[in-house]
């Protein structure tokens, strides 16, 4: 490439458009009962039910569009999106309404606190709103509405229950399943638990409400710390990261590369229980060139926090420098979503398939063992 040449920092020559902010707003909300609006004028809807949230054609959920016309969006007319809402809340059982942003009213300062005002005092609902911009990652919008949901749901006088486990961090998005939560309940069972409320995938707004009762909550994506970290303020809930859903015979695969140079590029939970299965089998002392190089290198596109961080570790923000940083790293393999693969045009080593359905838009169909 020749010197002095600018490359701009969301152009995709060979990789997809990752999820944006409200997909991930909307896949923490989308099995809790409540209205959820979209504030655009449907394409940020077509785009999410089309290809961001699977379980839209095997799930019902009350996921509408706002259908803001130019005119609503240059005047402002927030008075015509809460009559919509008083209508939709009068026809359907809901348990409360959330509203999320899109670039439109990121464009022109939508006030969501006080469109919060309005439509409680309209619709007699409480209502969560996620300022969602449209230009950021799927994972900013699910931090923001996992925060806002424990905090305007969870009760604050609730008993602990030493059999109960939370679970933060399961959507589609990140765990690349439809129905990770059966898997997950089955391992948290026969670690003693006998309540598992894993928030917003085969658990609904009840066990929410009783977010302050678990002993521990399993977090399994950033997207959920912060979550995480409320309830341990406030209610003094332990919290820990893993990832209980890789597959017997990726595992398998995994423990190969025991020894050899690899990247691995997820979500920065997924990929360190990755790291983990691969050092378990070797020495993670193993170094190459530089102390603090590690044979095993955490690469993502999302959320990077400093408590799963290692000094290896690096975080993508442009298609040149994931190749660029694959090309040269000398690794002997790559884990990660197939469709990376595409950017790696002279890539020649060992390259394992774990789905990340933030990446692809593909998702696990078969059962773990």
């Amino acid at each position: 490439m020749p010197e002095g040449t600018i490359i701009m920092k969301g152009l995709l020559k060979y990789l997809s458009p990752f999820a944006p902010d409200q997909s991930g707003a909307v896949s923490v909300l989308y099995e809790l009962g409540g209205i959820i609006v979209i504030c655009d004028a449907g394409g940020c809807t077509g785009n999410i039910c089309g290809f961001d949230e699977p379980r839209w054609f095997m799930k019902k959920s009350a996921l509408f569009s706002a259908g803001l016309r130019d005119m609503d969006a240059i005047l402002g007319r927030d008075d015509r999106l809460v009559d919509k809402l008083k209508d939709a809340a009068d026809h359907l059982d809901a348990r409360f309404i959330a509203l999320i942003g899109t670039p439109v009213p990121a464009a022109i300062a939508t006030d969501f606190r006080a469109l919060k005002r309005m439509a409680e005092k309209r619709c007699g609902l409480p209502v969560l709103t996620v300022s969602c911009t449209g230009t950021r990652l799927y994972d900013q919008g699910a931090e923001e509405a996992y925060l806002e949901l424990f905090r305007i749901f969870t009760e604050k006088e609730v008993k602990k229950d030493e059999q109960a486990v939370g679970v933060i961090g399961a959507t589609p998005l990140d765990v690349s399943h439809v129905n990770a939560a059966p898997i997950i309940r089955k391992k948290l069972y026969e670690q003693g638990y006998s309540k598992v409320y894993c928030y917003g995938m085969d658990s609904g707004l009840d066990e929410v409400k009783m977010a302050g009762s678990a002993a521990k909550n399993l977090v399994l994506s950033p997207a959920g710390i912060r979550a995480a970290q409320y309830l341990q303020e406030t209610f003094g809930t332990p919290y820990e990261t893993a990832y209980p859903l890789l597959k017997n015979e990726q595992k398998k695969r995994l423990h190969d590369l025991a020894g050899k140079k690899v990247l691995v590029v997820h979500q920065q939970v997924a990929a360190n229980e990755i790291r983990k299965e691969i050092a378990a089998q070797g020495d993670m002392s193993r170094i190459f060139g530089k102390e603090d190089d590690y044979h095993i290198v955490c690469g993502t596109w999302f959320m990077q926090t400093p408590e799963l961080t290692q000094k290896q570790d690096v975080k993508f923000e442009r298609e040149e420098e994931f190749v660029s940083f694959t090309e040269n790293g000398g690794f002997d393999a790559i884990v990660g979503d197939k469709r990376l693969k595409r950017a790696l045009r002279d890539f020649r080593g060992e390259y394992i398939d774990i789905p990340h359905f933030a990446v692809s838009g593909e998702y696990e169909e078969d059962i773990w063992q």
